[in-house]
């Protein structure tokens, strides 16, 4: 069902172009700021968009590749400050996460995808859900495997939102990039029609999705339910961990156990994050209770 409201139409149009463009947030907090030595590094996605990232270094040759949600950055996202607190009215901050890593022992590449953070605009700066994003994981794999020091049969990945949907479309498209990488963690991976619903149903209008659907596709060229991993899931072979808020008020659960169950790994595992209904907390839940993820890469990369 379409709308005619105009009010409401105003509200579906500025939620479309918050998707479809999504704001640039500011890198709040280095790792530095943590007590970690890195460097500021730039390296070619698979289409040579440029990306930008850091490198922290630790005393082994191991590694794990970050990237994040929309529409954050390798930071995390600043919804403690104006005007970013629109959206959510808390900090996410990945910071304790790479000093986790850091202390068992893990190299960490983190990186802003395209149309993120410091990283180049790309695409007429159109955010596509992992359709796009994808080739910047292959770029972030190629870069690791340049770099000395990193045994290249101990590497993982610990993706998240967007940035999730990236890999598991870059594992399904391109999968001989993928040889030798032992665990990937895809924290809260989403397709964008149950993401749109709950937003709509948020500002009162949740019989407005094919008016969303409709102002989308004549934006970003995008059909609503192209823009999901379920499909690419099959592919996804290495070692995989899955964790969600479970009950998110953003998106369904049952569209999060789809992409699970669709995933062609033998070894999975899907954790539910508990009490809250804020997607937003789940980017926190790491940081803030290490052990899981510490578990799963440990277990893999041994």
């Amino acid at each position: 069902m379409t709308i005619s409201d105009s009010a409401a139409r105003q509200t579906v149009t500025g939620i479309v172009t918050a998707f479809a463009h999504p704001v640039r947030t500011p890198i709040m907090r280095r790792p530095d700021d943590y007590g970690m030595d890195y460097e500021d590094v730039r390296f070619a996605s698979e289409d040579g968009t440029t990306l930008e990232g850091w490198f922290i270094p630790a005393d082994s040759d191991k590694l794990v590749i970050a990237n994040h949600p929309g529409p954050g950055n390798r930071y995390g996202f600043p919804g403690h400050i104006e005007p970013y607190n629109a959206m959510v009215d808390f900090e996410v901050n990945f910071l304790p996460d790479y000093r986790n890593l850091h202390d068992a022992g893990y190299n960490v590449l983190a990186y802003d995808l395209r149309n993120h953070g410091q990283s180049d605009s790309a695409n007429g700066g159109v955010m596509s859900f992992g359709l796009h994003e994808y080739r910047d994981v292959i770029g972030s794999l190629r870069y690791s495997r340049r770099r000395r020091g990193i045994d290249n049969s101990r590497i993982a990945l610990f993706s998240r939102c967007l940035g999730a949907n990236s890999t598991i479309i870059a594992m399904s498209k391109h999968p001989e990039e993928f040889q030798g990488i032992r665990a990937l963690i895809a924290l809260q991976p989403s397709s964008f029609r149950p993401i749109a619903q709950g937003m709509l149903a948020a500002q009162g209008l949740p019989d407005a999705i094919d008016t969303f659907a409709l102002e989308y596709k004549n934006l970003s060229g995008f059909d609503l339910d192209e823009l999901t991993p379920t499909p690419y899931a099959k592919d996804v072979t290495v070692p995989t961990l899955v964790a969600q808020v479970h009950h998110d008020s953003s998106t369904h659960p049952s569209d999060v156990q789809g992409i699970y169950d669709s995933l062609g790994a033998t070894d999975k595992k899907l954790h539910w994050i508990e009490g809250t209904t804020r997607r937003f907390d789940g980017y926190n839940y790491f940081p803030e209770n290490p052990q899981l993820m510490l578990e799963w890469f440990a277990s893999h990369l041994a």
